[in-house]
């Protein structure tokens, strides 16, 4: 078992997995974890799983690299944190919209059995926005967030629920994402559901947001996709997923 799994979950990502995959290489070697990195490529035309290869044998990482087709984000990170061996494992978007080193303090808050999950916050007291996102996508963003933390019952205190920037406890996050059925961008929403049930805390800490505008997330053309799983959600008053998630044995008495 490795200290730490990163996941990045990639669909197009030529020209941005290489840099990813070299601030990871640096991270690891830095703070001296055994660690592994998982590019898991949700159907890629472009050559990303193969830019991806060419950029770890070149940085000398532990990589594996999962050629999946095209079936969405969540389905990419579940298939990621199932692939994962690390007692920390999570996700970061491609393009390093989150610097390696700001991950270090939610690692560091599982490891000392702080929380079970710890989310990086753009709406942290002590985050910096170093380039915000357009006027739209900050208007939308906002908009999600009031209707998601009143329709699924965000736990109390977490900010930012869409950020791609997550860790869990390595067998935590596992047992969560097996049972999570959500293939699209309503993943995050799903999880969250999950762990309230299961009892895990989870945490936010801040972070330097850097917005990437060659985003992956097309709001317009994604909103028909995002309403039906809201609605699957809500009707079914369940998470998305078929199987029965347990309470885990590293969780708290309840969400942070």
């Amino acid at each position: 078992m490795t200290d730490l799994s990163i996941i990045i979950p990639v669909w197009n990502e030529r020209r941005k997995i290489g840099r990813d995959v070299e601030a990871a290489a640096v991270f690891f070697r830095s703070r001296k974890i055994k660690g592994e990195l998982i590019v898991s490529d949700d159907g890629s035309r472009d050559g990303t799983a193969e830019a991806a290869e060419a950029a770890g044998k070149a940085h000398r990482v532990p990589l594996k690299v999962l050629r999946l087709p095209h079936r969405g984000k969540g389905h990419a990170v579940r298939r990621g944190m199932l692939a994962s061996s690390g007692r920390v494992a999570g996700f970061l978007d491609s393009g390093l919209c989150v610097p390696y080193e700001d991950i270090w303090t939610g690692i560091r808050w599982i490891q000392s059995g702080r929380c079970d999950i710890a989310h990086g916050s753009r709406r942290h007291a002590e985050s910096v926005i170093v380039r915000p996102g357009n006027r739209t996508r900050r208007f939308a963003s906002d908009c999600f967030r009031r209707v998601a933390s009143g329709l699924f019952r965000v736990p109390d205190g977490l900010t930012d629920t869409q950020v791609g920037c997550k860790f869990y406890r390595g067998e935590t996050g596992r047992g969560l994402y097996a049972a999570c059925g959500s293939d699209g961008f309503l993943f995050d929403l799903e999880v969250l559901v999950l762990a309230r049930k299961a009892g895990c805390r989870v945490m936010e800490f801040p972070v330097h947001w850097t917005s990437d505008p060659d985003s992956r997330l097309f709001l317009i053309r994604s909103l028909p996709g995002i309403a039906a799983e809201a609605l699957a959600l809500l009707r079914s008053g369940q998470p998305l997923g078929r199987n029965r998630v347990a309470r885990y044995p590293h969780a708290g008495d309840g969400p942070g």
